[in-house]
Parts: C-alpha cells; sequence; structure tokens
C-alpha cells in the first residue's frame, strides 16, 4: 500500500532529543495532576490530530503498542502517520490499546471498554488522550489525590458532559482503570486514576 504524504512528513525534528523531551514533560504532568505544559518539540500530525497528541504518539508508541483511534481519526491519514513514524499497529479494539487517542468534539466511549488492568498488573491499561477546545476558560474542576497539594483547580473546555460519571467509575477500580491526558494544541494536562474530580460548585 502506498503511503499518502501527509504520512511521512511532520515528525520530530530530532527524534530521540525530542521523545525523551515529551516524555520528561508528560511524566512530570503525571505526577503532579492538574499541571498544564506546552510540548516543545514541534510536530505537526494529520488532522484532526493535534501538535500534543502527535508528540505523545511519536513518544511513547512502538512496535509492542497498540493504538485505537477515534472515528474521524481513523478515517484520516493519522494513522498511517502514527505506524509510519512509531511501528505502533492501529487496532479496532479498544481492549487491545495501550493508547487511545480521541478529536476535540468527539463523543468518548465508556472507559470500561478500554484495557484497565488487573490487581496484579495495573500498568496494563490504557491511557487515553483526549483533545479539548481549551485547557482554561470552562467550568471549574477541583483535583484532590496525590501529587497535589490540597487542591488543583481546572477549567478544560470542551469535556464530554458525561466525563465526571466516567472517572468516578474509572476510580472506583483504582489500583486498575485508565489515565488520561487532555490536549489541546501543544498544551497537556494530565489526570491519572489516582485524582479524584470534583465540580467547583460549593
Amino acid at each position: 500500500m502506498t503511503l499518502r504524504t501527509e504520512a511521512l512528513t511532520g515528525g520530530y525534528l530530532d527524534p530521540v532529543h525530542d521523545a525523551q523531551t515529551t516524555f520528561r514533560m508528560l511524566m512530570d504532568c503525571m505526577a503532579r495532576p492538574g499541571t498544564t505544559k506546552a510540548i516543545l518539540p514541534s510536530v505537526d500530525p494529520p488532522a484532526p490530530m493535534g501538535s500534543a497528541a502527535g508528540a505523545i504518539a511519536l513518544a511513547l508508541c512502538d512496535n509492542d503498542t497498540s493504538v485505537w483511534l477515534s472515528a474521524s481519526l481513523a478515517k484520516s491519514t493519522v494513522a498511517e502517520w502514527i505506524t509510519f513514524h512509531t511501528g505502533a499497529p492501529v487496532t479496532r479494539e479498544k481492549s487491545e490499546a495501550r493508547f487511545a487517542f480521541v478529536e476535540a468534539r468527539s463523543p468518548v466511549a465508556s472507559f470500561g471498554l478500554f484495557a484497565l488492568g488487573s490487581q496484579e498488573y495495573p500498568d496494563r491499561s490504557t491511557t487515553v488522550v483526549i483533545e479539548v477546545s481549551c485547557l482554561e476558560g470552562g467550568a471549574p474542576l477541583i483535583l484532590r489525590g496525590p501529587g497535589i497539594r490540597e487542591s488543583a483547580t481546572i477549567a478544560p473546555v470542551g469535556l464530554p458532559d458525561i466525563f465526571l460519571r466516567q472517572w468516578a467509575d474509572n476510580r472506583a477500580l483504582f489500583p486498575r482503570g485508565i489515565d488520561v491526558v487532555l490536549t489541546a494544541g501543544r498544551q497537556i494536562l494530565c489526570l491519572p486514576r489516582t485524582c479524584n474530580i470534583s465540580t467547583g460548585e460549593v
């Protein structure tokens, strides 16, 4: 099969250094939930995948990490782009995916359909990367849990309406469950499964 041109371009300029930089930034945000950072390496994946989501795919996906894509991403050149640059196979089965990518304004499937890990190996779960419109300016959400001093407030715009209910069900499975990374353009914000998320209403 001949790859489309969009699949061949837009990767890291310095693959080793850029992947390490992205990985360290992501791990820092995962250790400090609610912290927003901008991915520094320049990445230009095919639309509708955002730059930060593309950088995460390039840094963390490889031949052994199956990737699931939401509908619009799957119909685009994104699958070819990820496979060309990382070697990662794309799967239609959510439960087989180590990473899942969801474009902005797309409904998010039940978290329970993804790999949730096991009591013995909770790390064998899916990390779900969700693109939103913006990471600030929305209704406030309060985060509490490990890595957070008392509480942290986030206000993403574009989360699915049922996200809080999905998250409560996910957190109830701890230590099993998925981790979520929110992206908006080049920005990222991590929500590990240890987080308790509530509305900002008194």
